[in-house]
């Protein structure tokens, strides 16, 4: 039993160090701009060719992964992107930037009715946060820098971050050909500026953090926009919806299928 327990154990780390190490190939930059700085972890294809074009996939995570780290944006979606059948599949640079502590990707005011349910309000217009901004000119910056084709740049995120999501994209609406949005949200009226990217939007039905309502109001309204859009909501999920929507076998198949 004893040599069982130490097996185990022995495998469990060495789980833990294989993905400590996997996490090492997104490589830790910082981007500054006017004085202000944004770290993010940039992970490049399997024997990348500076002379071939790549699609590009940013990732927003959620509140939870704020800090000045650099590490903590990627503990959910990082080893999706780092799964051998996916870098083989679909060769790309893929972005991590991370937000903050205390600040937001979108401007968000969070409040509680009288039960204790957390509510959002989302402003349709306005200027970007600061990381927002920021965020705006790295994707830019990497575009010049890097061999990356305009024809395939996306975006997803999670709870914060796919709030970010659509922030980003009606604020950049000619760049992104299409997006993933996990237990997120935005209001609706910001709609008309997503018609340029396809949508596949995810949410939890038992989410008690954000309320599934957030996402199916957004659906709607690019329904009525004559957007492209699917909507996945698990009927079992809470807020760790991710989980969900990062094993549906046909995410990224259906991502790197958009092209302009």
């Amino acid at each position: 039993m004893m040599k069982k327990t130490l097996l185990a154990l022995l495998v469990l780390l060495m789980g833990h160090a294989l993905l400590a190490q996997d996490f090492s190939l997104y490589e830790k930059r910082m981007f500054i701009n006017k004085g202000d700085t944004l770290r993010y972890r940039l992970l490049l294809p399997e024997n990348y060719d500076p002379g071939k074009m790549y699609p590009m996939v940013l990732f927003l995570h959620g509140s939870g992964e704020r800090g000045s780290d650099n590490t903590a944006q990627l503990a959910h979606g990082g080893e999706l992107f780092l799964r051998d059948s996916i870098r083989k599949a679909y060769p790309a640079i893929i972005v991590f930037p991370q937000c903050p502590a205390q600040d937001t990707w979108a401007d968000v005011t969070v409040s509680k009715d009288s039960t204790g349910k957390r509510e959002f309000i989302f402003k349709a217009e306005g200027k970007p946060t600061p990381p927002m901004r920021l965020l705006k000119k790295l994707v830019k910056y990497l575009i010049a820098q890097y061999p990356i084709t305009k024809r395939q740049v996306y975006v997803g995120g999670l709870s914060m971050g796919g709030m970010g999501t659509f922030d980003i994209v009606r604020r950049e609406p000619k760049l992104f050909v299409a997006a993933f949005v996990i237990c997120g949200g935005a209001d609706s009226a910001i709609a008309p500026k997503l018609k340029n990217a396809n949508w596949w939007i995810f949410h939890g039905a038992k989410d008690d953090t954000v309320d599934p309502k957030y996402c199916e109001i957004m659906v709607k309204a690019l329904q009525q926009n004559n957007i492209p859009v699917k909507f996945t909501l698990y009927p079992d999920a809470n807020h760790n919806s991710w989980d969900n929507a990062f094993a549906e076998p046909g995410l990224m198949a259906w991502l790197f299928s958009n092209k302009k």
